[in-house]
């Protein structure tokens, strides 16, 4: 029997009462929007922010650079890949998590806004974010980011990408990168361990929306075995970037954080992994409103930033 629903997650319950069912993509989409801009929060003038694309061999990137705006010289870089299923988010809808990093951290966030499905399945997502890096392992002067000192954090589908871009590095040869921040990940795990069920109707994300999303990223069979696509498939978790693996207890894709935390543990890779009780998927975007989910998120900040001093 799991907890309660915390406190703290009433906005989220609020904001989710103007969700109305969506059959297609447009609609699924729009939701979204309504869902986060509910939730978002004005940055604050601590923070100074631009939109820059970054050339791409195949394809342009847009990024959104954060920076805390009384820095000078070189910071280090947090990589920050958004929630939404893979099929929705932007630099907006994840803007409020983007400046919270930025804040918590000292360090330049650069949020990406890769490609979604259906139009993009796999492997667009996952190219973006490697791309981003190793643009700014080469470039990262230019905006004032010291290219040895970069760390990635992604919720949701983002930790799905970061957890992947990785094991990308790691089995390239580099880039190299400092930590990973893996926050209620969508690791394309079988919908069958006891959060799947036991937290199948949850009110922020359901079983049903998971698998669906997971299977169009995935393009069914075809890329599930492919460990860039669902990093739970690895043959080897060993040599990886430091990681935090946090999940929220009352989500269905809760186990999909618990069992990659446990193939790093097994592997021998340094691993945290902390569960928030009586938490919903998507807690972070709550951390202004609730003093639980503030600490919860200073976890996150506090790990990244230890790692990159």
């Amino acid at each position: 029997m799991g907890s309660p629903i915390h406190a703290d997650m009433a906005p989220i319950l609020d904001a989710r009462r103007f969700v109305t069912a969506a059959k297609s993509v447009a609609e699924k989409r729009r939701n979204w929007t309504t869902y986060s801009q509910a939730l978002a929060v004005p940055m604050p003038a601590s923070v100074k922010v631009h939109d820059r694309v970054l050339p791409m061999p195949e394809h342009a990137v847009p990024v959104r650079i954060y920076r805390p705006a009384d820095a000078t010289g070189v910071l280090p870089c947090v990589i920050y890949a958004h929630g939404g299923g893979f099929m929705m988010g932007d630099l907006d809808s994840s803007d409020t998590n983007a400046w919270g990093l930025c804040e918590g951290t000292g360090a330049v966030v650069v949020s990406v806004d890769y490609r979604l499905t259906p139009e993009h399945p796999f492997p667009a997502a996952f190219d973006d974010c490697y791309g981003v890096l190793s643009w700014l392992v080469d470039h990262g002067a230019e905006v004032g980011i010291d290219p040895r000192r970069i760390a990635v954090a992604g919720d949701s589908a983002g930790g799905n990408l970061s957890a992947a871009v990785c094991l990308a590095a790691r089995d390239r040869g580099g880039p190299a990168i400092r930590a990973q921040a893996i926050i209620y990940p969508s690791m394309c795990d079988d919908p069958t361990s006891p959060s799947y069920i036991e937290n199948a109707n949850s009110p922020s994300l359901t079983t049903e929306s998971v698998v669906y999303y997971n299977d169009t990223y995935t393009s069914g069979a075809t890329n599930a075995a492919n460990p860039y696509a669902a990093p739970i498939r690895a043959k080897d978790f060993a040599n990886l970037p430091p990681a935090l693996v946090h999940v929220a207890e009352l989500d269905p894709i809760r186990d999909d954080g618990r069992h990659f935390a446990s193939q790093l543990a097994l592997a021998g890779s340094w691993v945290a992994y902390r569960e928030a009780r009586g938490m919903l998927h998507g807690f972070l975007r709550v951390r202004l409103t609730g003093p639980q989910a503030r600490k919860e998120f200073a976890i996150i900040t506090d790990f990244l930033s230890a790692h990159l001093d």
